[in-house]
């Protein structure tokens, strides 16, 4: 069983239809598994940055501060003790820490491609036959997501811009048009991820990609 999409050029005219496969972007989500491959991927994308120093790596305090006995004051054998100031930390950050966590392929698969099915679900999925730019224009760029948001192609939000274009392999020409636009992010088929379609509402799929999305996860 096949689903039929509208197929439309980057100047928002219709240019045919295209069937999706049902398979790939008809599935029923299931909100746990998409939510699980979610902490998973922001898990592994986390880097260590906090570290404190525990007593041994303190600069300094290798002299005992005073005699042991006979200064009325409490016994101490270095000022690197967690007790004083400026001493090591207890139970600090360390930067050996490990967030990592790991999902199956087959989970992490069919995550993605429920994020696709809701995408297309909500109609906020828009195929397009190509994307083409003759020169560096960010404003050029722009005029062409304009152009699809008045002809309702794609939905214009009232606040916040929030499209995720997907190419087979964009070249340089889109992909540094597109990097300073607010609220517009570009990706090819080899970083598509499932945060990304979630974070983004509307979805503009190349058509050369659709293909390939569907013969990798066939």
């Amino acid at each position: 069983m096949s689903i039929k999409i509208k197929v439309y050029n980057q100047n928002a005219e219709a240019a045919g239809e295209m069937e999706l496969s049902s398979k790939i972007f008809g599935m029923k989500v299931n909100q746990d598994l998409v939510h699980q491959a979610v902490i998973t991927q922001m898990a592994n994308e986390r880097k260590v940055i906090a570290h404190t120093k525990d007593r041994s790596e303190v600069r300094g305090g290798g002299k005992k501060p005073w005699k042991q006995k006979g200064t009325g004051r409490a016994r101490h054998g270095s000022s690197r003790s967690p007790i004083w100031i400026g001493g090591g930390i207890t139970f600090g950050p360390r930067n050996d820490r490990n967030f990592k966590m790991r999902l199956n392929k087959k989970m992490k698969q069919n995550a993605m491609l429920m994020a696709l099915s809701d995408k297309l679900a909500c109609e906020n999925l828009t195929v397009l036959d190509n994307l083409e730019l003759a020169e560096f224009k960010t404003k050029n760029f722009n005029a062409i997501v304009t152009n699809l948001e008045s002809k309702k192609v794609v939905k214009a939000e009232t606040k916040k811009r929030s499209i995720l274009v997907i190419c087979e392999k964009a070249d340089d020409k889109i992909k540094y048009s597109a990097k300073n636009l607010p609220g517009v992010e570009l990706l090819n088929l080899d970083n598509i991820n499932l945060v990304d379609l979630l974070k983004y509402k509307n979805l503009v799929i190349i058509k050369n990609a659709v293909e390939k999305i569907e013969a990798r996860y066939k």
